[in-house]
């Protein structure tokens, strides 16, 4: 066009946003380019230190953090702007960027930052000094829309963007079909949601809320937040995310690292006790009965019960001297040791001592006797030469291990269930009985934790592998040196030692430094390292879908974060082992020091979903109420009865009938003893333990689906669920929900 006057006013704010967008990706191309080379230059980094190393390690981590940063968030880098009362604007992103490297000037706003928060809380009436909110729609690095919000109503600009509907943003994106990973809600986060994602990084949140209502999103979210506002706490100290299968955190995995966020744990209870790989099942009874919070009490009896007492009493054959051991010897050490106050595998070296200090007392009393009734003839340094030579003694050491052995958890909890009579109600030990060798449950790694905290770990032995390593590097380096002297010495012989000025590596470097320069250095991240640490403390924990933690389980986390920062979501009426109120869970380990808040709106159940779901709870609650929905589609579900043989066929039949198969993804919700035969005539779906939600088709239970969302949901004998389990699978659909009963 000829002239700014003739221009259309839409075209021309969405070339302004088309261009700022060019300019953004420029200069993130300039950054990513520059941050490489910054990495590679630290890791070349000629510095030998240690105050070099640490140096170079923590400019690593910074530039890789925003290397990964700026990888994971290169699509919809922007998603908004804010364009204030007195003229200025901001656009709002996943993260900051500055204009430059030298000029602090923001590019682009971080949605985390404090300028930012107005896109997600001004309102008409409270317009936080705000006169227009814009959202942008991208793809790939095209601007695909724009949608303006008039909060300021005296402002008489337009720009051929404005709506009518504030929500159409967040409609859109609710009606999206799924691809089978969670997205971020970054551009639409809602004012409830806000309050508690930038709520102070101390103290435990319960975050509870039905169906729908975002609980995860809003949790992932908090997350991403607290890391941007306390980033040197957290960034060495690490967020920890607990989900209730692998499933789910392959749901969710891509949600953080959308929002720059790439250093922090996912995991499961049961992934959390490095070492052991979880294979094995349980029964639901044998899960309950190990998770109850009793059981605690249980494993530190079995502990105890390994520091035993001889009966009868014990003789060692001491070169030709017979030793005796009797209960009173043994109990006094063992009483001495326990007085310590510590864990059983330390305080063994306190109870060995004890022990060989006795034994030394009867070997020394003999050998000292004076016949006549003298004094006694033996010196200091002669008792303490009687203390070496036992302490030498392979038998003194097998009654050490008899009374007080240096056990592992596995060890431990193993015993502890294949022989649990004793410990265990009579009905309880039938329950959980199983072979030594069987394999680990998800129920057990509570269990081999609490072991692992009362028994402890005697350092002794990791302390003395050390230190051999140590010389070894020492002797290794200097042979080295020592080579690398022949060497010059063979090079120069023709030049005398007084008139000789070349300087060899022995001349400026010993051996001690040099081994010392062969140090690995560890180049993980904190989340790395404490995968690999159980008794590593967080600083943050969020668990989702916290309802269905057991007593034992919650003590795992608790000893995780010792700070009690945490950011707990779910809700009881989805639970699997009955409804538990959070006061009954938390109780134990904060007393009340704890907040509850409550997020009441449904964004992902059409209203008819939801209204039907409801229904069908009310059978057995008749006051219950569900959250509300924000949407409706008007489409109800469909309801159809077939016999038990004609099943199979019909839930083919309505997978294959279902409405844009092309679109989103498809769950069939279906007992667990219905899926063998289920999966014979549904081929294309995913199922089993492994799920791949990034599927078309998936078969799965109820509990498989907690936190899930699909398109289209059918439901397979909702009657043989549990009520809890039966409202889990009747609001997982985004857009329609099918349910197939079996007649009779």
């Amino acid at each position: 066009m000829s002239n700014g006057a003739s221009e259309n006013p839409a075209d021309t704010e969405l070339q302004k946003e088309q261009e700022f967008v060019a300019r953004l990706y420029d200069r993130v191309d300039a950054l990513r380019g520059r941050t490489e080379t910054a990495v590679h230059g630290a890791l070349a980094d000629a510095g030998t230190g240690r105050q070099a190393r640490l140096e170079r390690d923590i400019s690593v981590h910074e530039q890789t953090h925003l290397l990964a940063a700026l990888e994971a968030v290169d699509s919809g880098l922007c998603f908004g702007r804010i364009d204030h009362a007195d003229g200025g604007h901001h656009h709002i992103g996943r993260v900051g960027i500055r204009e430059d490297d030298d000029d602090r000037t923001p590019l682009l706003i971080d949605w985390r930052a404090p300028v930012a928060r107005p896109f997600y809380l001004a309102t008409g009436h409270t317009p936080m000094g705000v006169r227009r909110r814009r959202h942008l729609t991208t793809s790939g690095r095209e601007v695909t829309s724009l949608h303006d919000e008039i909060l300021d109503l005296r402002d008489a600009e337009r720009t051929g963007h404005e709506s009518h509907d504030a929500d159409a943003v967040l409609l859109a994106a609710l009606d999206t079909a799924r691809t089978g990973r969670m997205h971020d809600i970054v551009q639409t986060i809602q004012a409830e949601q806000d309050e508690i994602i930038r709520a102070p990084h101390r103290g435990i949140r319960v975050v509870e809320g039905g169906p729908g209502t975002g609980k995860t999103a809003v949790a992932l979210h908090r997350a991403a937040y607290l890391l941007y506002e306390y980033r040197k706490l957290l960034a060495r100290r690490a967020v920890l995310i607990v989900g209730p299968n692998p499933a789910f955190l392959g749901y969710i995995g891509e949600v953080l690292p959308s929002l720059g966020e790439t250093g922090v744990l996912l995991a499961t209870v049961s992934e959390l006790f490095p070492g052991v790989t979880v294979s094995g099942t349980d029964t639901e009874e044998a899960a309950e009965v190990k998770g109850r919070a009793d059981t605690a009490d249980v494993i530190a009896r079995a502990v105890r019960d390994r520091q035993k007492l001889p009966d009868p009493a014990v003789e060692i054959d001491h070169d030709g001297d017979v030793l005796t051991l009797d209960r009173e010897t043994v109990r006094a050490a063992r009483d001495k040791a326990r007085a310590t106050g510590l864990t059983h595998n330390v305080a063994r070296e306190h109870f060995e001592a004890h022990l060989l200090g006795a034994l030394t007392d009867q070997r020394a009393d003999r050998l000292g006797a004076d016949p006549f009734g003298g004094p006694h003839l033996l010196d200091d340094a002669d008792v303490s030469q009687i203390r070496s030579e036992l302490d030498a003694d392979p038998a003194v050491h097998a009654a050490v291990d008899a009374f007080w052995p240096d056990i592992t958890p596995q060890r431990l909890v193993s015993e502890l269930l294949a022989e649990p009579g004793g410990y265990f109600t009579e009905a309880d030990a039938r329950t959980v009985r199983r072979p030594v060798t069987a394999e680990w449950t998800p129920a057990d790694v509570p269990l081999l934790d609490e072991a692992a905290e009362l028994l402890g770990e005697d350092e002794r032995v990791a302390q003395a592998t050390a230190a051999a390593e140590r010389r070894r590097q020492v002797a290794y380096a200097q042979g080295v040196l020592d080579v690398a002297y022949a060497s010059r010495t063979y090079e120069f012989e023709d030049i005398a030692d007084d008139d000789s000025e070349v300087l060899g590596v022995q001349d400026v470097l010993d051996a001690e430094a040099m081994a010392e320069r062969q140090e690995e250095t560890d180049h993980r991240t904190a989340a790395e390292r404490a995968a690999a640490d159980r008794t590593w403390a967080f600083g943050h924990i969020v668990v989702d879908e916290a309802q269905e933690l057991s007593p034992m389980a919650w003590r795992l986390l608790m000893r995780r974060c010792p700070t009690r920062s945490m950011t707990l979501v779910g809700d009881p009426a989805q639970s699997s082992a009955g409804n538990r109120g959070w006061e009954q869970v938390l109780q134990p380990h904060v007393g009340d020091r704890w907040e509850h808040l409550r997020l009441g709106l449904n964004y992902r159940t059409p209203a008819e979903i939801m209204e039907y779901a409801a229904e069908q709870r009310r059978v057995d609650d008749p006051e219950f109420e569900p959250p509300r929905s924000v949407r409706s589609t008007g489409v109800g579900p469909w309801e159809r009865t077939v016999t038990a043989d004609a099943l199979p066929d019909a839930v083919a039949e309505a997978v294959a009938d279902r409405e844009a198969p092309d679109e989103g993804r498809l769950a069939v919700i279906a007992p667990r003893e219905r899926h063998a035969a289920l999966a014979s005539v549904l081929p294309e779906a995913a199922h089993g333990d492994g799920l791949d939600l990034t599927r078309a088709v998936v078969l799965l239970d109820a509990r498989q689906a907690k936190g899930l969302e699909f398109d289209t949901v059918l439901v397979v004998e909702p009657e043989r669920f549990t009520v809890n389990d039966r409202y889990v699978a009747l609001t997982r659909a985004t857009q329609r929900l099918g349910v197939l009963r079996v007649r009779g």
